[in-house]
């Protein structure tokens, strides 16, 4: 896959109907429920795109912000909160998230910047044709993703390295990923380490089996557990043990960890915003075909693999979107 390709026309191909027309009523402020499991994301993103559209907040939305910080199980008392406030449409990152909101507001429509595995596991009938109250960005991703992450990561590592994967054991999405990071690591020749945790008091824990397995790296599968206040947790438990990280979005190393593979989270945010207007225009999101998004970006942070003992070679330097010095 060439993460240098992007269908770049999402938002404007989902916004391409005339703009002349607003059927908006006058003095109307339309409510945003924005809701999250860790960090706030690219909401900058997101509202410089409703506003190229003429939604600016303070003048006609609101945008009602509410964030787990990386505590799941607070989820469901947010999105009540949230419904509370009778938003007209909701904004949510993954699939707890969604879950936890379609559970109290079953008829409000919900836009998602990271559907993962959507149709797999339930919650839009088809990519093109979701039906329900669920549209957004959509995340398949299969071997071939997770083998880019063992294939990054196996580069800085010497030798025949063993790697670990970090995964939530509560998490349906996150048993399809290791089911796929297991396919990757064989196609590779990857001796792969499952490491299983439920909370943020399991990660300790976690960090000795990695060492009693003889890892040397670790990859992160996506999981709200993961994000917000618990990357820096990962990242120093990390660099205590000596192990090279790699995150699948660029969160991870921008809370201290070593490298990231994935979709660049502004684009997600932008795209979410493009969704946003159209149903506050009157669209079904039912009716609107989810997207899957062909860039991946790759960030190294360089000062955490000197912290390491590390040495990135040029030519992943090369490659990489963005380096952190």
């Amino acid at each position: 896959m060439d993460r240098r390709a992007f269908i770049g026309t999402l938002a404007g191909g989902l916004l391409a109907a005339p703009l002349a027309v607003e059927a908006q009523q006058a003095g109307k402020v339309h409510r945003i429920g924005y809701l999250t499991g860790s960090s706030l994301g690219a909401l900058d993103a997101f509202k410089l795109v409703l506003g190229e559209h003429g939604y600016i907040e303070g003048r006609n939305i609101a945008i009602e912000i509410r964030s787990a910080e990386g505590r799941v199980e607070r989820l469901s008392t947010l999105a009540t909160e949230l419904a509370q406030l009778n938003v007209d449409v909701f904004l949510v990152t993954v699939n707890r998230v969604a879950v936890a909101v379609r559970e109290v507001a079953p008829k409000t429509p919900i836009v998602m910047t990271r559907a993962e595995e959507p149709v797999r596991l339930g919650l839009v009938k088809s990519l093109a044709r979701p039906g329900g109250n669920i549209t957004g960005i959509a995340i398949v991703a299969g071997p071939e993703i997770y083998g880019k992450n063992l294939e990054l990561l196996r580069t800085v590592l010497p030798g025949r390295a063993r790697i670990a994967a970090l995964f939530n054991t509560t998490s349906s999405v996150n048993a399809l990923w290791l089911k796929a990071t297991e396919e990757a690591a064989g196609k590779l020749g990857v001796r792969l380490v499952p490491i299983g945790v439920r909370s943020p008091e399991d990660f300790e824990q976690a960090f000795g089996l990695m060492k009693q397995a003889e890892a040397t790296g670790f990859v992160v599968l996506g999981e709200p557990l993961f994000f917000g206040p618990n990357s820096r947790l990962v990242n120093d438990l990390a660099l205590r043990s000596g192990l090279a990280s790699m995150w699948p979005l660029r969160a991870g190393v921008d809370a201290g960890g070593l490298m990231s593979y994935g979709v660049p989270v502004r684009d997600a945010y932008r795209s979410a915003a493009a969704y946003v207007v159209k149903i506050l225009r009157g669209a079904q999101p039912g009716d609107l075909a989810m997207e899957q998004p062909t860039k991946f970006e790759l960030v190294i942070n360089l000062k955490t693999a000197k912290a390491l003992g590390l040495t990135i070679p040029q030519s992943l330097l090369l490659r990489a979107d963005q380096v952190i010095q």
